[in-house]
């Protein structure tokens, strides 16, 4: 077993390449926080980039879904089209309490994470209490890391993370190295039975917010993970091997700039067909335009009459009507799948879908 040592440790691990890779980082961050926030209804990104990150969060723990079932699962009704679906959903939804959560208090605590766990894997077994945990080689079998064993360490090193993500004065490494080490950290405690890697990819999100680096949490690191999953698993590994925290370093840091990069790209797509849309709207149907409706069309891919009901407050009869307003102007088209009808956005279901082609 590799011993894990408390954070901080004393090595000092900001070399002149990781520095300037922070450089580029935080430029890309501070762009994505800017365009971020240019949207007027900050739920619109929320809601879609949200289950994007949940998506490709999954899909490392090869836990697949498409967009179509995932825009046509309704998590507030508790209706899922198949089992990765409901998954997804459920990482959404405990990304969505960790930031209500870091938005009302500034910190990030222990029973934040373990909410944020129970919520992925529904149930309440919390940290590890039994010996027999190791992570092994899904091909060979071979055991590639043995996490700490007994309850009472990982309670220790748990304790001294909660301390070290909330408390600024311990180090002054860059809050973005922080939120490296932190993700180490936590997928080398590995405290819980299921569900460690999407609750530390949830970790690493927060935390970002959390540090002011970004207003809502839309950063696609998960995407860039699944790309490079090898790599990923084996920096992992190596760092602990080796305690050369550079080449992990530099890795992480190139995710957070790529990913931060397609994510701004993305809201400008998101942002440039929401006026195209309002324009339309409101010449062509100025009599049900609003900002409401706009908005409830971008939140939902794939909107349900119910949806315009509850949102803008209406009767079924005006809802049904100002979706087939909309088709009749071509900007949603209607399919019947089973006993519902989805009025798509497909322009918006484009920009989400296609990028994770590019």
């Amino acid at each position: 077993m590799n011993s894990i040592k408390l954070l901080p440790f004393p090595k000092e691990i900001e070399t002149t390449a990781v520095l300037k890779k922070l450089t580029r980082a935080h430029q890309a961050l501070a762009e994505l926080k800017g365009i971020a926030v240019s949207i007027p209804n900050e739920g619109i990104l929320i809601s879609t980039l949200s289950l994007q990150e949940a998506k490709d969060s999954s899909a490392i723990e090869n836990i697949i879904t498409t967009h179509d079932d995932l825009y046509r699962s309704d998590s507030a009704a508790k209706l899922f089209v198949s089992v990765a679906a409901k998954e997804v959903h459920k990482y959404a939804n405990a990304l969505h309490y960790g930031f209500q959560q870091v938005k009302a208090h500034g910190l990030l605590t222990n029973n934040d994470v373990l909410h944020i766990q129970a919520t992925i894997e529904e149930n309440s077994a919390g940290f590890r209490k039994l010996p027999g945990t190791a992570l092994k080689n899904d091909f060979t079998g071979e055991t590639v890391y043995t996490p700490p064993q007994h309850a009472d360490e990982i309670i220790t090193l748990m304790a001294n993370l909660e301390r070290f993500i909330n408390d600024d004065d311990l180090c002054d490494w860059d809050p973005v190295t922080k939120m490296v080490v932190i993700h180490h950290q936590f997928e080398s405690i590995h405290p819980f039975y299921d569900g460690n890697g999407r609750t530390g990819r949830i970790i690493n999100i927060l935390y970002l917010v959390k540090q002011g680096l970004l207003k809502i949490p839309v950063l696609y690191l998960s995407r860039y993970i699944n790309q490079n999953k090898s790599d990923y698993y084996h920096l992992l590994q190596a760092t602990r091997d080796t305690d050369d925290w550079q080449p992990w370093l530099m890795f992480m840091l190139e995710g957070v700039e790529q990913t931060s990069k397609q994510t701004v790209a993305l809201i400008e797509g998101i942002k440039a067909t929401m006026q195209t849309f309002k324009q339309k709207i409101r010449s062509e149907l100025p009599k049900i335009y609003s900002q409401d409706l706009l908005n409830n069309i971008f939140r939902h891919p794939y909107t349900k009459i119910d949806f315009v009901m509850m949102e803008l407050d209406v009767s079924r009869i005006t809802a049904t009507r100002y979706l087939d307003e909309l088709i009749n102007i071509g900007l949603l088209i209607k399919r019947k799948i089973g006993r519902d009808n989805y009025y798509i956005n497909t322009a918006l279901f484009g920009l989400l879908s296609n990028v994770h082609k590019k």
